[in-house]
């Protein structure tokens, strides 16, 4: 049960440290964060929605929570609550309906009587609402129908029979992005059965008349296409004139589907469900399908010790410590985070072999051991991609590997065989048949425009994004080509290259030169890339930078001169960079009106390889980074610095870590002096 580091508790007092001394303090300071396992993991921090939705879905199995944990949740409900009497979708939002919703409920379920603060506050928002509490996204609508508090007639249809569609056709769910159709395979049981739990007496009635959702009204007068259609300010991505009438359409059909044709399709859907649940050890792809797969075995009679194994299984994303309480994390970092952590170390070469090498050496021994080498079973099951020879976001367990985390893993090591020749031990590598795997893995996640996807290629049309019925997400419905995950391969691709022998060199040869192409093809007008996965145009900078480098383009390259000058033109008058999460649904660069230390290390790490490092913008950032260091080696990173799913944004809590700690090793290796 990780606690989180909280970084900046020690204020700086007097001058600033010159870039050595300030390198040795962020050394010291990442040194001291490592796990006993060996490697560095920080929190993910989204929102409540997965605590809300756990807290729910113990109440509907039957899994009654001790009262020290409704307590720590309770905790966590009231240190994250907005001024306003509701809870964000993110850290830096204001509240959220969706959001607030669910944890109006998980409170009154956790024990709080609807008179206490925390629930009167949030019920009196919600009910100030234009449309009120049934104006909530579609999710939010099936949630609220799975706790029996809203009428299924009132949710856009999800008819399980999706899941009966040749797979030859466009608009098969396997198409789709793996988080999205994992989820909506479950939801399509849930709602196929049209699943309704209870919340116990009296709190569904109370519930009812705290959010006013109307039941007042007979039923034969409620005007349910109405409510189906009905969305408030969470809505970012409202269905389309098509997507509506398609819904219209299904929801004629859910009147009278087919007995034998709708038997077929749940059953279709809860093998899927069964058999993700099976191969990734009851974690899930992530916890918000997991969650969901739980209901599933639930309503389907599965064995009560089933449930309960599976319910289990997500204290895998639990995270707890006295400050904050208990909440649960939308992902687990370890390899992400691990993987930086030693690029971080190995930017200048070590000073101090018995401490900085011994713990570069335990991090590459975990990373060695994460890597994913077996194949799911049955992967046709659920459209499952190769798994052999990845890494995954956290560790192994679920068998989700990423290609960039993959990417990054192998780079991490590889340079670390590379610079570390005579450390005390060999640097614990995997042997050439893994490395032989990790190759393939990556060529595997190559499209056909040069980029590469995430967990696998692309599979459909971008039209399909045309479809998305969750409203409150945007760039979901598919994998795509994304500059991050191009640059971190080709990065990765040069070095196994370099290393890996002769297996795959012409594949590399022209998945690297596909790859650069797609960069080139790729970039902004401005000299600037669109990133998916972070904070936005310097990351996805980044990300070219290192990948056009590992390419083999020379740093005056036309290209990287025109990001360069970007990056110099976004500087802020205080030497720093900082940019806005808006940028993420605006698609464009949005200045912070402050600068932020992993924003600063992000454009610093682009900048040092293709120009001087004597210039005057890279020593002006330097300087900031020096003068807003803290006593203790942290930096304060005041804004959201991750994205997914273009409006789900995330704060990476170890990326103040390392990047900066980074971007100092750049610079002095750079300039040449010596560790």
């Amino acid at each position: 049960m990780p606690a989180t580091h909280t970084p900046g508790d020690a204020p700086r007092t007097g001058p600033a440290p010159a870039p050595d001394q300030a390198h040795r303090k962020a050394l010291d300071r990442l040194l001291s964060l490592q796990e006993p396992s060996g490697c560095w993991e920080g929190e993910m921090v989204w929102n409540t929605m997965i605590l809300s939705q756990y807290v729910i879905v113990c109440r509907l199995v039957g899994r009654d929570l001790p009262e020290p944990t409704r307590a720590a949740m309770t905790r966590h409900y009231r240190g994250t609550a907005a001024p306003e009497g509701g809870w964000g979708l993110h850290p830096e939002a204001g509240p959220s309906l969706y959001c607030t919703t669910l944890a109006h409920i998980a409170l009154r379920l956790l024990g709080n009587h609807r008179e206490d603060p925390l629930c009167a506050r949030s019920a009196a928002w919600l009910r100030a609402r234009p449309g009120g509490v049934q104006a909530v996204p579609t999710w939010g609508k099936l949630w609220l129908a799975f706790t029996g508090l809203h009428d299924y007639r009132a949710v856009n249809p999800l008819p399980p029979e999706l899941f009966l569609l040749p797979r030859r056709l466009p608009i098969h769910p396997d198409r789709l992005y793996c988080h999205t159709r994992t989820i909506y395979q479950a939801m399509a049981y849930l709602y196929g059965i049209r699943f309704s739990g209870d919340l116990g007496h009296p709190l569904t009635k109370e519930l009812r008349d705290d959010l006013l959702f109307g039941e007042q009204q007979p039923v034969a007068q409620r005007p349910f296409r109405t409510q189906r259609h009905l969305l408030g300010t969470d809505a970012v991505v409202p269905p389309g004139r098509g997507l509506r009438a398609a819904f219209d359409a299904l929801a004629l059909y859910e009147r009278r589907p087919p007995r034998r044709t709708r038997a077929r399709a749940l059953a279709r859907c809860l093998e899927r469900v069964t058999h993700e649940q099976d191969i990734t050890r009851n974690l899930g792809i992530s916890p918000v399908s997991s969650l969901l797969n739980v209901l599933v075995l639930y309503a389907s009679g599965a064995h009560p010790a089933a449930v309960d194994r599976a319910l289990t299984a997500l204290d895998h994303w639990r995270w707890a410590d006295p400050e904050r309480g208990i909440r649960y994390a939308g992902a687990r970092s370890q390899t992400w985070d691990t993987a930086f952590a030693v690029e971080a170390l190995l930017a200048h070469r070590p000073t101090r072999p018995g401490t900085q090498e011994a713990t570069i050496l335990r991090a590459c021994a975990y990373l060695r051991e994460a890597q994913v080498t077996e194949d799911v079973p049955r992967p046709e099951v659920t459209a499952r991609a190769p798994a052999a020879g990845g890494w995954c976001f956290s560790d192994s367990g679920h068998r989700w590997p990423v290609s960039d985390c993959t990417a990054e893993a192998a780079t991490a090591l590889l340079q670390a065989r590379a610079l570390l020749p005579d450390a005390p031990v060999p640097v614990p590598v995997p042997d050439e048949q893994r490395l032989q795997q990790a190759t393939a893995f990556l060529l595997h996640r190559q499209n056909r425009d040069g980029g590469f996807g995430s967990y696998e290629p692309r599979r459909g049309s971008r039209l399909l994004e045309a479809a998305n019925p969750s409203e409150m997400f945007s760039h979901c419905m598919i994998e795509d080509s994304y500059t991050e995950c191009t640059g971190s391969a080709l990065a990765a691709l040069a070095e196994l290259g370099r290393w890996e022998g002769q297996a795959h060199r012409e594949a590399v040869t022209r998945a690297i030169r596909q790859g650069a192409r797609f960069l080139l093809r790729t970039q902004r007008r401005d000299g600037s890339w669109r990133a998916a996965w972070g904070v936005n145009r310097i990351y996805g900078t980044l990300f070219a930078v290192r990948g056009l480098r590992a390419a083999g383009a020379p740093p005056g390259h036309p290209r990287l001169a025109r990001a360069a000058h970007w990056l110099q033109s976004v500087q802020r008058a205080d030497g720093g960079w900082g940019e806005h999460h808006r940028g993420c649904t605006e698609d464009r660069y949005v200045e912070h009106p402050e600068s932020q230390p992993v924003m600063t290390a992000w454009a610093l790490l682009a900048l040092l390889p293709i120009t001087d490092p004597g210039t005057k913008c890279v020593h002006r950032g330097i300087d900031w980074l020096c003068e807003h260091q803290a006593a203790d080696g942290s930096w304060h990173q005041e804004a959201v610095t991750g994205v997914f799913f273009g409006t789900a944004m995330l704060d990476y809590r170890h990326y103040a870590e390392y990047f900066p700690l980074w971007a100092l090793g750049g610079y002095l290796t750079a300039l040449g002096q010596a560790g």
